[in-house]
């Protein structure tokens, strides 16, 4: 690596065994310190958060400030426009809530662009590969179906869709998905969505200075903007994600640096947009491009996903996956990347500087996410095999003049993953009887103590994946099933937490169901916008009755052990919206005490919804999480396990006595 690529590391080194429980990204942490390479862990530690921001006790929505109010003695001052701690937090997470939102919608609204131009026959690069999913969505939302073309039937549900993100009044197609009770709780408090886009303008508007000052009535809009997301945004973009290439069903997949072949052409793709890795896959397997490669001296071409979009190919094609968010700088350290390609959200600026010390084309392929020192691709949906052919041609460029030392970590985990909610349904109840009704029964005779969603990403903040881990082994040991999105879901797999043998590692009830069905009990549902999955399955299982008539009746929780986007907050306050309990770590954006915290932490749980929590240690995420489906099984009179058992011609005379 010449000197002039190098940036050294001035400041303390991490010990790598103190940031990450993954022995592939410890390796090349290790090996970025011989090289003098900074990566994220580095500027972490030499990086000390902001105590105020941290707590949100600052203010700066205007030029009056910024004003920053003191988390020891919140009610001590207010700030120069006399807006109190309990506005200023409300509003700034009001703003994380938007954003997040935004995030997901503008992906959500960019699949739905995509499909649109399928259906109308602009677009001959893409088809619809589920049509079974096309009419089962249609259905959901009152689409006469019966004896329909299936285009014909594409056409109405784009444009009910559409209404989705640009609805001004009424409620948003997907709320007929939601349980009876749960949505008449919403429209009491004025809830329901209308459009997502008129949710995030108003909540911006409202959380501006001088518009709303009561913190009650923005969490109040913090909730309609959220589940704009869950149930709007998120959920279209997953549904149409499915419909065009295809429903999730287990795969058995590989994951961690191992996937990296030092005699190949190594490709990754990272971001979130499926639509992009779709069209690399077709790239790959070009037998021009193959030839290439093997003239420039590989033995093929090596594709490789790493965080959410990554995650999407994991679950529909079984494209290996190299790690999660606090891996995608180590991985360069490899110098075994040939080409690092990426499209939108999650992806740190600091890559740049990372691959170019070790000469990795860095690919940008979205006019909305560029980097200074990338180069930029723009990929055209409408032509989308122009882009992702060039970046299979600057990776064998690379290949053909390597001159990065390659350390490969010999590392491959084998994960099972692809529970999309469909398969739970036919997994539990078979091809002709897809139900939830064993997953309830299990649920109510205590097999089953509860299920637990746990997501999201990895934060330097904490050591990586060892949360996740702990929380998991502890959850699963005490009979909770765990449904997983994310980053969360390549720690698991690292772990070997994801694969049906895992079952020896479950509570005896779990583990019976485990074995019988042949599952794991951690399943992989797809990437962190795939969490709308999960609302759908919560909302089948109050269906499917015996649980309550509500989600907030459920014995479940959720939890983002190692959140650190507003992207999580949008989710976790959909979640909770939704009637869910739902655990953050690593740090939580309010002053414990305020009256904001109470109505986080407790008031909106006494309205009827689900309620905030915090913690960082795993094992108390766990004891929380455990208690809170115990309160709920109690409420349900499911508190006593009721095993089934098989009664002889005595007992049945004994009954009828």
């Amino acid at each position: 690596m010449p000197d002039e690529k190098k940036k050294i590391v001035a400041k303390k080194q991490v010990n790598p065994k103190d940031v990450t429980i993954c022995d592939a990204t410890a390796q090349m942490i290790a090996k970025a310190q011989r090289d003098g390479v900074e990566l994220a862990f580095d500027r972490a530690i030499s990086m000390k958060a902001c105590p105020i921001g941290a707590d949100s006790a600052c203010c700066k929505h205007c030029t009056m400030g910024p004003c920053r109010l003191n988390a020891k003695d919140p009610y001590g001052k207010v700030g120069v426009c006399g807006a109190d701690i309990d506005t200023i937090q409300a509003r700034n997470f009001g703003r994380m809530v938007a954003a997040g939102t935004a995030a997901h919608t503008d992906h959500g609204m960019g699949m739905l662009d995509l499909f649109r131009e399928v259906v109308t026959g602009h677009n001959k690069d893409y088809r619809i590969k589920d049509p079974f999913k096309l009419e089962a969505v249609a259905k959901s939302i009152g689409i006469e179906t019966e004896g329909r073309e299936m285009m014909d039937i594409a056409k109405d549900l784009y444009e009910e869709l559409e209404r989705t993100y640009t609805q001004v009044d009424g409620e948003i197609p997907f709320a007929k998905r939601v349980p009876a009770k749960t949505l008449e709780l919403w429209r009491k408090h004025n809830l329901v969505p209308r459009g997502a886009m008129r949710e995030i303008m108003e909540m911006m508007h409202r959380s501006a200075m001088g518009v709303d000052q009561q913190y009650e009535n923005i969490v109040q809009q913090c909730s309609r903007t959220a589940l704009a997301d869950g149930w709007g945004g998120s959920m279209v973009a997953t549904e149409i994600s499915d419909i065009l290439f295809g429903t999730p069903s287990p795969v058995a997949i590989e994951t961690n640096m191992g996937v990296l072949k030092e005699d190949q052409v190594n490709i990754i793709v990272h971001g979130h947009e499926p639509n992009l890795f779709e069209s690399m896959l077709e790239s790959v397997n070009e037998p021009s491009l193959i030839q290439a490669a093997k003239d420039a001296g590989a033995k093929g071409l090596n594709l490789v996903g790493m965080c959410c979009s990554g995650l999407e190919m994991f679950v529909r094609h079984g494209v290996p996956h190299a790690g999660n968010f606090m891996s995608t700088e180590a991985i360069l350290v490899t110098g075994a990347v040939d080409a690092f390609a990426v499209d939108v959200q999650c992806i740190k600026q600091g890559l740049a500087k990372v691959a170019d010390c070790y000469d990795t084309p860095l690919i940008t392929t979205n006019y909305r996410a560029k980097i200074e020192g990338a180069q930029h691709v723009q990929f055209d949906e409408n032509e989308p095999k122009a882009c992702t052919d060039e970046v299979v041609v600057k990776a064998i460029t690379r290949f053909k003049n390597r001159t990065a030392a390659v350390e490969i970590p010999p590392i491959v985990n084998t994960g099972v993953h692809g529970f999309s909610h469909e398969y739970i349904s036919y997994m539990l109840g078979g091809t002709f009887r897809g139900s939830y009704t064993p997953l309830n029964d299990n649920v109510i005779n205590g097999r089953i103590r509860g299920v637990a969603g746990v997501v999201g990403c990895t934060n330097p903040r904490v050591k990586q994946d060892w949360v996740h881990v702990e929380l998991v082994k502890e959850l699963i040991k005490n009979d909770v099933l765990v449904l997983q999105t994310g980053c969360s879901q390549i720690a698991l797999a690292k772990a070997g937490l994801t694969t049906p043998e895992a079952a020896h590692l479950a509570g005896p009830g779990l583990k019976e169901v485990c074995e019988t069905v042949g599952m794991p009990p951690v399943l992989g549902m797809g990437a962190c916008v795939d969490n709308s999955r999960i609302l759908i399955a919560a909302s089948e299982m109050v269906r499917t009755g015996g649980l309550g008539d509500s989600i907030a009746d459920l014995p479940a929780v959720g939890c983002a052990p190692e959140y650190m986007s507003e992207k999580a907050i949008a989710i976790g306050q959909y979640f909770v919206a939704s009637g869910v309990y739902t655990i953050f770590g690593s740090t939580y954006p309010v002053v414990e005490g305020t009256k904001f915290h109470k109505l986080l932490f407790e008031g909106l749980e006494e309205l009827g919804f689900g309620k905030w929590g915090f913690a960082v240690d795993p094992y108390e995420m766990a004891k929380m999480m455990i208690a809170h489906i115990d309160k709920k099984r109690k409420a349900l009179g499911i508190d006593k396990a009721r095993e089934r058992v098989l009664m002889d011609m005595a007992d049945r005379q004994q009954l009828s006595a």
